[in-house]
């Protein structure tokens, strides 16, 4: 099976490419990028109005699986990712049982393997049973798989374990990614602490309780020679401590989530719960400073943070609620919006950020459109207007404060190892796209 995408601006980082050309995929590869392409016997894609760019990584997803299907299995989660452009995902550890072992990372892997094609990419938990208290079987996992460690939604809050964890990772080359939270500092916290919190009532998450964590592991990065990646930046103090990090040549990498670059605190005045997320929705200077460390690079990634509940989870009173946004399905169209059609960042800087960044952060061979690379690719209809609507979310998760807002740019078709895995509005493999005029 040979496919021909023509026409179309292919966009890929990892070659400095920015230009109208045609894609050929022969079989689960690229074989050819050019002008003009001439192919006998293939399925053509007329791209022509259309952005193609690598496949898109996400580095930070949730697919509650196993112990929380009721929020997102795995078959749901990567049906969302795929509609969402994402032909490649990192799942966090945070399930039950914890995968902290390789027992569940090789269960996650297989289940993933049945799944629409999305690649599945296990992320280890530090230490066991998320407690923090004593390192996982690293090793272990690392034979079974897994691309990273963390043990996202809890910080570890001793030093001495987080040293050791970081010394450990780098013996087999995995990023340690940190979610950044001195919990002492938040305790009972559910907003930022700041305006919104005041006006509320609501007991607030001080800014300084990110900064404070990950300049602590960004000096054990330093002395361990570790690979530190920190997970979803939200503020402004923190963008700073890895500026001065990077200036000093401390290895330290970071992401940020689309919530994070496009929604202040300011969407919580009305206790919206969809809103209700960890680290929280900051001030408009926060979010100004995330958006600079992604245009100086500062922050090397976007990555969803995608977080799915079930209804009950959410529609509950504001301090019963759970944190977490579902977040896989509107990234791309938020990205766009708020930072490419903004002049926040330049398109090419935008799909770094979803591709080659996180793949080689991750260490997968992921994120490019290089002649041999396995045909992942995302074709993105840029002009597409079109109001969120959660209640058609893939994802069981319908829990995002963009519900009814208008976004513009949309991922239309996404390709897995040559495959049609999803095309505007369902998995099939009759392939026909149009751009919005």
């Amino acid at each position: 099976m040979k496919t021909l995408i023509k026409n179309g601006r292919v966009v890929d980082p990892s070659q400095d490419i920015d230009e109208v050309m045609d894609v050929l995929i022969e079989k689960d590869k690229v074989v050819a990028l050019g002008r003009d392409l001439r192919v006998y016997d293939a399925r053509i894609i007329d791209a022509a109005g259309m952005l193609v760019t690598p496949g898109l990584v996400d580095m930070h997803v949730h697919l509650r699986e196993p112990g929380y299907e009721y929020k997102e299995d795995i078959q749901s989660g990567t049906r969302a990712a795929a509609a969402g452009g994402f032909t490649s995902v990192a799942c966090m550890p945070n399930t039950n049982p914890v995968a902290d072992n390789k027992i569940v990372i090789e269960y996650i892997k297989s289940r993933a393997a049945r799944g629409c094609g999305v690649n599945v990419y296990p992320i280890g938990a530090i230490t066991k049973g998320l407690e923090g208290r004593e390192l996982a079987s690293i090793g272990g996992m690392k034979k079974a798989g897994i691309v990273g460690i963390s043990d996202d939604g809890k910080p570890v809050m001793n030093a001495r374990i987080m040293e050791n964890a970081l010394r450990y990772a780098a013996m087999f080359d995995l990023p340690v990614i940190s979610h950044c939270e001195d919990s002492n500092l938040t305790e009972g916290g559910m907003v930022n602490d700041g305006l919104v919190s005041t006006i509320t009532g609501l007991k607030g998450i001080p800014s300084e309780a990110e900064t404070v964590m990950a300049s602590r592991d960004i000096l054990l990065a330093r002395r361990t020679k570790g690979r530190l990646h920190i997970a979803h930046v939200s503020a402004a103090m923190t963008v700073e401590v890895i500026r001065w990090a990077r200036e000093i040549g401390i290895y330290v990498t970071a992401e940020a989530a689309p919530h994070h670059f496009s929604l202040t605190e300011d969407v919580l005045r009305d206790f919206n719960t969809n809103a209700k997320v960890n680290p929280p929705l900051r001030s408009k200077a926060d979010v100004e400073a995330v958006i600079q460390g992604l245009k100086e690079g500062i922050i090397d990634v976007i990555a969803t943070d995608h977080a799915p509940h079930a209804l009950d989870d959410k529609d509950v009173e504001f301090d019963r609620a759970d944190f977490g946004i579902s977040g896989i399905e509107t990234a791309v169209a938020v990205t766009l919006t708020y930072l490419v059609d903004a002049g926040k960042l330049s398109l090419k800087q935008a799909v770094e950020k979803l591709t080659i960044n996180p793949a080689k952060i991750l260490g997968i061979d992921r994120g490019t459109l290089r002649k041999g690379a396995i045909a992942d690719v995302t074709i993105i209809d840029p002009r597409l207007k079109k109001k969120v609507d959660a209640s058609a979310f893939l994802s069981k998760g319908k829990n995002t404060p963009f519900d009814g807002m208008e976004l513009k740019g949309w991922p239309v078709l996404t390709i897995a190892a040559g495959k049609v895995i999803w095309c505007a509005g369902g998995l099939k493999e009759d392939v026909k796209i149009h751009a919005a005029v």
